[in-house]
């Protein structure tokens, strides 16, 4: 699969005020930045528009809306969304004129032929203002560069987009256990809220299996529908497996937090998982798994940031 990875640094120009967690603010400043750059029929419904199936807008934000035409015989109908933004981890809340601010975009597949469209809908979004509006205005920004590790690919300076390959090929691949180097032991951190549904309820632990289980849902779907089809895993068998798997150390606990939804006009409370959790068990076998789950995020929300899981310990 295609994947890119895109650091966007900005200057506030204005003093702002912006949520503990900025996921959501992103993303939907992005959706209606990118609708106004691309869109051609400004008041049409994405569901009744006959451009949709070569609409920029439509691949990236109404995946629901293709569903039923690129769905086909894959056995996961709904596409996921072919990016995750991850906003800063720290909470602040209050930034002042000057004041730098980052951010992660990370595309899937082809969404990355249109990296374009993204940096000129981040640019519109500066102008439009985001966070809570102080003085009867939101606060605007500068788009000042935009890098692929040590690679800048747009500056504010120049105004112009650089040329080249800037993406990785992300595989996972089922590796044979070597008893010698066998993995017994791994802590897994969530810095982030990870929002997981077992059995249509939330988790507020996390049994190995049902991390497995989510990550394999993950790498199935964005292979099927951004990579070159799902890779050969032995779904069941690994799921089979994880159950033998134990925690032996968890600091685990729920953090609610609040975003408003535009679209349904209220605040809701978007609670997960975070801290540190500790697994003991044959573990060799599913580092393939988290650690391509580390580079997309997994659960529910991931295109706000949620989902990010990180391994920061590894036992022989």
């Amino acid at each position: 699969m295609q994947y890119g990875r895109y650091n966007f640094y900005c200057l506030f120009e204005d003093d702002a005020i912006l949520p503990e967690y900025k996921g959501s603010t992103f993303r939907g400043i992005l959706g209606h930045a990118l609708k106004k750059v691309v869109c051609a029929l400004k008041k049409q419904d994405c569901k009744e528009c006959l451009l949709r199936e070569r609409c920029v807008y439509s691949f990236v934000f109404e995946t629901s809306v293709l569903k039923g035409e690129s769905a086909g015989k894959k056995r996961i109908a709904s596409p996921p969304p072919p990016y995750v933004i991850e906003p800063p981890e720290n909470r602040k809340t209050f930034f002042k004129k000057g004041e730098p601010f980052d951010f992660v975009l990370i595309l899937f597949g082809r969404a990355n032929d249109y990296i374009t469209y993204f940096i000129y809908a981040f640019e519109q979004m500066g102008r439009m203002g985001m966070g809570r509006r102080i003085g009867g205005k939101r606060a605007g920004f500068l788009l000042e560069r935009v890098y692929v590790d040590d690679n800048i690919i747009y500056s504010s300076k120049s105004k112009q987009i650089k040329g080249g390959a800037f993406t990785s090929s992300l595989v996972v691949e089922a590796s044979p256990v070597d008893e010698a180097v066998s993995v017994n032991r791994l802590e897994l951190t969530l810095n982030v809220p990870l929002r997981l549904k077992f059995e249509n309820r939330f988790e507020a632990s996390l049994s190995f299996h049902v991390l497995v289980r989510a990550m394999l849902r993950r790498i199935s779907s964005l292979n099927n529908y951004y990579g070159d089809n799902e890779p050969l895993l032995d779904y069941r068998g690994l799921v089979k497996r994880a159950k033998s798997v134990d925690v032996i150390k968890s600091s685990l606990t729920w953090f609610d937090w609040k975003r408003y939804s535009n679209k349904q006009d209220r605040s809701m409370l978007m609670g997960g998982i975070i801290g540190k959790v500790v697994y003991s068990g044959e573990l060799s076998e599913f580092l393939p798994l988290i650690k391509f789950c580390e580079n997309v995020h997994i659960g529910k929300q991931t295109t706000f940031g949620l989902g990010k899981i990180k391994l920061t310990g590894v036992w022989q």
